[in-house]
Order: structure tokens, then sequence, then C-alpha cells
């Protein structure tokens, strides 16, 4: 069975784990992407339309035209409707109070996967279970980062995502529950399908919290906001545009005030194609991205492509290419495992399924990787005591919180990806941020840069950007 298939599908996850119950754990298999990417019809009679401005007139020529707006935003001229009449579309078209107009439609986002759980077990106040197995916090140099007063404390982080588990013991006291919110007709931000749940191993590389139990975020001490946008890895372009919309409004606006905004999601289509169509669609995810990058940090996955995106053609993958936001690159040990504690530090190597190119990547992170050959078993010490011990190439992913399964409110699932790489990147803006509350988005997104290590070739890389992303510089120099 070659792994490699498995992973160069958009965003597609490594998932796998272990019952920590058990003192020989068989080597766990490698979860699979049971499909690619689908783009169909929404087909419950939604449109995404665009304006120069949102305002009455707009209004009105949606019902005009037999429709019923659902949301609008007036600054970026973005408007949702819903209609069954077969005619809506055209009507819209032809009325000059509209730019554009198109069916929205239903996007595979983050393929789906096979994943167990791990149980979290006996724990001793003050040091993290699984703190040996996380290679990604000691990449970035975080824990320096900490010891010099950088946690994120203040710091809002919104995950635009899927459902996020919010009774998970390292994730409760860190979100903020009321801004929470669900854009998924029928669901609430906290309920999703399955046992990994996606958003909340992001939620958990970004702010796992400092309590002596399971993992640790890089910014142990910021602040979730939910915002689910997916369910099960599926999600429209309608409920996106709304959720980056929300999560970059204030607070005092009803938005969830977001200082960031982390989507780990990915998907391609072909660029253009006029005011109707995925064409539409695209350009109004970029006017969404756009107006939340005027006051929010907006950090994309780069998606697992393994292509050139200064090369791709004729396509274009959103929202890595979208508007003024981020994407970020992924990079993966081979062997962190093996011969341990003298395993291998190759923890900024390019990982195997990563898109770059110097156009689209800002900076890179730890997303882990897949390709050390074989299933040897290696053996990794747990706090304060016990091994976990597992196929030695499994150690090379990333290790964050998942659902599990039951009323379970300590799992945690290994997953790789630039899925896994964004929130890295998140988490070191957060630092910042704490730092310096009053820095602008341009500044904040050049300090990132600014403070990663040179990697690749001098200067900008397409693989890495302006640099591999260090906690300890961005917060310290």
């Amino acid at each position: 069975m070659k792994r490699s298939a498995f992973f160069l599908s958009l965003l597609a996850m490594a998932l796998l784990a272990f019952a920590c119950n058990k003192p020989e754990p068989a080597a766990p298999e490698l979860s699979k992407a049971e499909k690619p990417m689908s783009l169909a019809k929404a087909g419950n009679g939604t449109y995404v339309l665009t304006a120069n401005k949102w305002k009455a007139a707009q209004t009105a020529a949606v019902k005009q035209a037999g429709g019923t707006v659902t949301f609008s935003h007036q600054e970026t001229g973005i408007g949702i409707a819903t209609s069954s009449n077969p005619d809506f579309l055209a009507n819209a078209l032809a009325n000059d109070a509209f730019t554009g107009a198109a069916a929205d439609e239903m996007v595979e986002w983050q393929p789906p996967a096979h994943e167990v759980e791990l149980e979290e077990g006996a724990v001793t106040p003050g040091d993290e279970t699984f703190i040996n197995l996380q290679w990604n916090i000691q990449a970035i140099e975080a824990p320096a980062a900490w010891a010099a007063g950088c946690t994120g404390q203040g710091v809002r982080v919104a995950i635009l995502d899927g459902g996020i588990h919010s009774a998970h013991v390292d994730l409760d006291n860190n979100l903020d529950v009321a801004a929470s919110k669900s854009f998924v007709p029928g669901f609430n931000f906290n309920q999703d399908v399955g046992t990994f749940w996606h958003a909340t191993h992001v939620a958990g590389i970004v702010a796992a919290e400092d309590n002596g139990i399971g993992t640790i975020g890089v910014a142990p001490n910021a602040t979730i906001v939910g915002v689910k946008v997916l369910h099960d890895g599926s999600g429209s372009f309608a409920s996106v545009i709304q959720g980056i919309l929300y999560a970059a409004t204030p607070i005092s606006k009803g938005g969830a005030g977001a200082d960031i905004i982390n989507m780990s999601l990915a998907a391609t289509f072909a660029r253009g194609g006029g005011n109707t169509g995925a064409g539409l669609l695209v350009a109004a995810l970029n006017k969404a991205v756009n107006f939340a990058a005027r006051n929010t940090l907006v950090v994309s996955a780069a998606a697992n492509d393994g292509i050139d995106l200064d090369h791709s053609g004729s396509v274009i993958t959103i929202p890595a290419q979208s508007g003024s936001g981020i994407a970020i690159s992924a990079t993966g040990p081979v062997g962190y495992a093996v011969g341990w504690p003298n395993g291998a530090t190759n923890f900024r190597r390019p990982a195997s399924y990563t898109n770059f190119g110097n156009s689209a990547i800002w900076v890179a992170a730890p997303g882990g990787d897949f390709v050390l050959p074989g299933n040897d078993l290696c053996s990794m010490p747990r706090v304060p005591s016990g091994n976990v011990v597992t196929s030695c190439w499994v150690f090379d992913l990333v290790l964050s919180t998942s659902r599990g399964s039951g009323a379970s409110t300590t799992s945690y699932t290994f997953a790789a990806g630039t899925s896994m790489a964004a929130p890295a990147a998140s988490g070191v803006a957060a630092l910042i941020k704490q730092r310096f509350p009053r820095i602008s988005v341009g500044a904040l997104m050049n300090r990132l840069a600014n403070s990663a290590d040179d990697e690749g070739a001098p200067g900008h890389d397409p693989y890495y950007g302006r640099g591999f992303v260090n906690a300890r510089r961005a917060c310290t120099e």
C-alpha cells in the first residue's frame, strides 16, 4: 500500500492513532482520502449576488426577481438570497442593481478520512502528557516565546472550519462559546460527524491550553472562536463568505471580533469566468477576504497538491490565492522518533505534499509528513510516565486535539497537511499580536515574515516564502 497516494488530494489528512489503554497497540493504518474534491450545485435555491455596495436598491431588486435576502453586507456589496423561482438567476443578472450573480455551490474543501482516537490517560499537573511528541512546538521554538511572556493572551483567533468539540479539556477554557457561530443550516458550531473533527485538531494547534493535559498550542492563552462553515469537510461558498465577514466584524457590531482568521481548507477552480458560475463565486470570496484583511490577518493553508502555484495555469487555489490573505506551506521531519532521543531533527524539510510558489507562499510552518519507509515500531515517553508505541513514521505527523468517540473530552489524533501548518503560523501571529496589540495587519504580516528563519534560497523561496516561522524571534526580537 502506497501511503503517498492517500495524501495528494486537497488537504487530505493522515489520520491515525492508538488506544493508550493497551500496552502493545497494533500499528495503526494510514487513513484514506476516499474521494477527490467534488463540485456540485447546492440544489437548495441559494444564490450569491454582488454589487458595488449593498443598499436598499439591491434588496428590492432581489424581491423583484422573486427571491428573499438571507444575508447582505453593505461594504463588500455581497448578498445571499434564496428563491424557488426558476427564473430568479436570469432576472437578477438582467438587473443593473447587481454586478454579478450565481447559484451557490457546495464544495468538498476537506476530503474525508478514517481515523481512530487516542485517549489521554493519567497526568501530572503542570506537564503536558504528550509534549515529547510535539516536535512542531519544538521546531518553532515556542517554549522560549512562552518564557518571554508571549502566550497569545487577549488575542482572538477565529477557526473557520467544521465543528469544534467545545467540551474538550484542552480547548474549553479558551473557547468563546458566546461568539462562536455556525453558518451551516441545521447545525450548531460544535456539531460535526465522525471522531476526528478537523476544526478541533486545528484549534488545538493554535491554542490547546497549558493545563498539564494532553497537548499544548502555539498560543496557549489565546481565545478561540469557532466559526462553522463546513460539515463533514464540505460547505457552500455562501457559508464560507458569511463566516469570513462575521469573523472580521467587531464584537460591538455583532461579529466575532477576530484578530486572526485561520482557514485550513482549500479548493481549486478555473480562473476567470465572468460574473456568473464559479468565477463569480471565487470573485465574491476574494471580496470577502479583502474586506476582512483590512483589520484582520487572514491565514490559509496552501493545500496539498504538491504543485507550483506560480505556474498552475488556468486554475486558482482558494483561499490560498484569494485577495490579501497569506498562504502557509508545510514542513515535516523524516524519522523523528527513530532512536529517540536522538531522532531526526529535520523539522524544516519541505513536506512531500505541500503546494509552493513565490507568488503564493508567505511563510512555512510545521505540517508533518508520512514518507518514512516501513512500519517499524518506535517508542516515545509520555509525561510523567509510560510510553507511546506505534509505527515510527506516525511520530512525523502533528499531534493535536480531536473529537474522539462517545462522550470523550480527552482525545488526540495525529494528522499531516498544510491544514496543520496554517494554525501554527496563526499561533505565532497571535504571539506577535499580544506583544504589539495595536499593530496593523500589514505590520503583523511583515513581522511574521521578518522574524522567520531564512530557509532554502536566500530571501524569498518558493517553498518557504519569506522563511520558517519562529515564535521566539517573533516575540523577543
